[in-house]
């Protein structure tokens, strides 16, 4: 008979830690992103981008609030939750930028366009998973492996 090990779960210093870091990390990117130096100064964005903003804001906003939460209390049943709610806020922020494409990438003939759809196409299909398995982890309780 194979006995498998249970999952080790981090201490909870070593937690916090990565949950402080995750709050800094979407501080900044959201700062970046609206303010200095703003996703307008970014070569390959289109004006369009701005239809995007308020998705890709809210999904970063969520994760943020959601590691502020972790950082307080972290059982595995709320950050399951917590998964399902900052990936589907995600999955509507990526169904967003596939909608509008806010990339400027159509004029040229290097396949970045097609290389930028793939990859949102594979974002979304993993964020499908996680949604799946933060589901699953939430009604079994049981801790993130």
């Amino acid at each position: 008979m194979t006995r498998t090990a249970a999952p080790v779960r981090r201490s909870r210093s070593a937690r916090r830690v990565g949950y402080a870091i995750a709050v800094l990390v979407n501080a900044a990117v959201l700062y970046g992103a609206n303010r200095w130096p703003g996703w307008e100064e970014i070569p390959f964005l289109t004006g369009d981008t701005a239809q995007v903003m308020d998705w890709v804001n809210a999904s970063i906003l969520t994760n943020l609030v959601a590691n502020v939460l972790y950082f307080v209390a972290d059982p595995p049943r709320v950050r399951a939750l917590g998964d399902v709610v900052t990936t589907s806020v995600g999955i509507v922020a990526l169904v967003r930028i596939w909608q509008v494409f806010p990339f400027d990438v159509d004029s040229d003939s290097s396949g970045w366009g097609l290389v930028l759809r793939v990859l949102l196409a594979v974002a979304l299909i993993g964020s499908a998973i996680g949604i799946v398995t933060g589901l699953v982890r939430l009604a079994r309780g049981a801790p993130r492996g």
